[in-house]
């Protein structure tokens, strides 16, 4: 069994890294450092981080004024109040000026857990998609989440990075790389394509033999770069498979499969389907008991995988 590692954890591990190497890193939370793992940038560089307290549409402020003069910020917040709670602040202050500022999520979709529908960000990748020039991003390990970040600090334009609160396993080495822009491509299979993303990943990767063992050639594309869309690859499964089904832990409206179907779309006739959270808000619960709820199983997978196989 694959080990589970924390990709909040990475993050943060990520930040006082970058700390020591650059000292134009400043980052930036909204009272919610201990759980963002932000606190870890705060006590190697206390006068590099700046708590705004629970004022997340003044930490966005703050964080442009910080760009205009040359640094490079990072926020930090729960997705549903990184996204959500300041959407305008981020389209105005952030996005239209074209600053450079970075905005790292943790506690997005229903993996949040008890905390529930409140807490629960399933919405997040729809809404930064939807602002002009916003790059999104959704690592589905621990060694994909440290790439990323750094690269995100390479990055010289604004980005949006969303993390889950549960620990993910493990599916790459420390000597992988991922570039914004690209996916990794597990197989592409001559039935069906299962294009995923964050948690999914790793639960659509324990499905392929078993649609192997009902007679069903399936692959899978880690699908991380939500925006821009690795449009190539796309395009390659297009060529090989038959059927796309997307994976997600967000609403099917406005996320990853609404992404990977508008390219289809335009380039092939192609059968698909999306498995994530239907139009409906989460609730209180276990990760485990919700992710069995809301049918972000292996189960379902199989379940919908079989169904679109059918009708191929």
């Amino acid at each position: 069994m694959s080990e589970k590692k924390s990709l909040r954890e990475a993050y943060g591990k990520t930040l006082v890294e970058l700390g020591k190497e650059h000292e134009d890193i400043v980052v930036l939370d909204a009272d919610l450092a201990k759980s963002t793992k932000t606190e870890l940038f705060k006590k190697e560089f206390p006068e590099r981080f700046f708590d705004m307290g629970i004022s997340e549409a003044d930490m966005i402020g703050t964080a442009t004024g910080f760009a205009s003069v040359g640094f490079k910020p990072f926020c930090s917040s729960f997705a549903m109040f990184l996204t959500g709670r300041v959407y305008d602040q981020i389209r105005n202050s952030i996005a239209y000026p074209h600053w450079n500022v970075k905005l790292v999520s943790t506690h997005a979709g229903i993996s949040v857990g008890e905390d529930g529908a409140s807490h629960q960000c399933i919405e997040d990748l729809a809404l930064m998609r939807a602002v002009p020039g916003m790059t999104v991003l959704c690592p589905s390990d621990a060694v994909m989440a440290v790439s990323l970040t750094k690269k995100l600090y390479e990055y010289e334009s604004y980005a949006y990075m969303r993390l889950p609160r549960n620990e993910l396993d493990s599916l790459y080495q420390e000597s992988d790389d991922f570039k914004i822009g690209k996916s990794v491509v597990h197989s592409i299979g001559k039935d069906i394509t299962i294009i995923a993303c964050g948690a999914m990943v790793s639960i659509a990767k324990k499905t392929l033999m078993r649609f192997k063992s009902m007679g069903i050639d399936a692959g899978l594309v880690d699908m991380y770069s939500i925006k821009p869309l690795d449009k190539e690859i796309v395009r390659e499964v297009l060529k090989t498979s038959k059927g796309i089904l997307t994976a997600e832990e967000h609403s099917v409206i406005g996320g990853l499969g609404c992404a990977v179907a508008q390219i289809a779309s335009a380039e092939k006739r192609v059968m698909m389907d999306f498995l994530g959270i239907e139009d409906s808000f989460g609730e209180s619960g276990t990760p485990e008991n919700l992710f069995e709820k809301y049918n972000l199983t292996e189960e379902a997978i199989l379940k919908k995988g079989k169904i679109l196989y059918d009708k191929l």
